[in-house]
């Protein structure tokens, strides 16, 4: 066992398989066409697991569905949970398209008509959970409540430095693609991080690293990088959301861990600030990805929050911890 939370296990020492096993292969996999206009036609891979009503769930930045793989069974008891890879991500299409926050926010809406789950409640990891925010203010008809794990989306020093640096270095975005493909498990390894590094595996390794072994998925991920989580965009998304008056479109939770090497705390902290209706909750002892490393937490939380009836205009409950 790691020493210290997130104390990074040396590469040559993780298993083949997880330690704790999942249910991930087992579940249901599709393949659904999706017309999205920024992106054109693509097939959106995705996982489909559980009874009840649908529920969507929407993977971050580097990550797939396979993220979900802890959550899949204890949400599964509640809702019929579409686990999707985003376009770009995971085993959907990568096409070569500008891949702004505006247009992947877009797509989700349209892979959410295209999988028939238009208006079911949403969780969204990371970069997913910035793409359903977005979503949520472009169409709020478009989920009924939505529960964000640790995103980004709110500009940072960490963010404004990646802008610059992507945009004055000569041939940036080659030297991404040229960087996560020179051994793409490893990239895997040294950027994805857990509170206990115990529950990484060669398996979780293969599956984060497989679109990066090829030109379109290396590529996709260069352009993820630098126009996604563009801190530009962010700004404006931030003064979007300043202009609410803290009420936002749709019922909203939000989750943070108490530390986080990949999306600072302090950023859930101003989301907490700017909307002060949302529901806000701390995991003491979890990481970016709780919904792996603190999944019954993350269930205690978010569980609750997508049952409940609530009226679609009280916009969450009052901010806990």
């Amino acid at each position: 066992m790691p020493l210290a939370p997130f104390a990074q296990l040396p590469f040559a020492e993780v298993p083949e398989l997880p330690r704790l096993p999942h249910g991930y292969f087992e579940a249901r996999a599709d393949t659904v066409d999706v017309d999205s206009a920024p992106f054109g036609r693509v097939q959106v891979h995705v996982r489909v697991h559980g009874e009840g009503e649908p529920l969507l769930l929407v993977h971050g930045f580097m990550t797939s569905s396979y993220s979900w793989r802890y959550a899949l069974a204890p949400l599964g008891r509640h809702f019929t949970c579409y686990a999707l890879d985003l376009v770009g991500a995971g085993r959907s299409s990568k096409p070569d398209a500008p891949y702004t926050p505006g247009a992947l926010a877009t797509f989700l809406g349209e892979a959410m008509r295209a999988l028939g789950v238009r208006g079911a409640p949403v969780v969204g990891n990371s970069l997913g959970g910035y793409l359903a925010m977005r979503l949520a203010l472009d169409d709020p008809e478009s989920m009924r409540r939505l529960a964000v794990v640790h995103a980004p989306g709110l500009p940072t020093a960490r963010m404004v430095a990646l802008r610059w640096a992507l945009a004055l270095l000569p041939g940036s975005r080659a030297l991404v693609e040229s960087l996560c493909g020179r051994d793409p498990e490893r990239w895997v390894h040294r950027n994805v991080h857990y509170w206990d590094e115990t529950l990484k595996s060669r398996e979780e390794h293969r599956e984060y690293a497989a679109p990066l072994r090829t030109p379109e998925g290396r590529r996709a991920f260069a352009r993820m990088l630098g126009e996604t989580l563009d801190a530009g965009p962010m700004t404006e998304f931030e003064a979007r959301l300043r202009a609410l008056a803290g009420r936002f479109p749709v019922p909203l939770m939000l989750l943070y861990a108490a530390r986080d090497p990949m999306v600072p705390p302090a950023v859930g902290d101003r989301f907490r600030e700017l909307l002060p209706d949302a529901r806000f909750v701390r995991v003491a002892r979890g990481s970016h990805f709780m919904h792996v490393d603190a999944v019954d937490e993350f269930t205690r939380a978010v569980v609750p929050f997508l049952c409940a009836c609530q009226e679609r205009n009280g916009a969450g409950s009052p901010p806990s911890t």
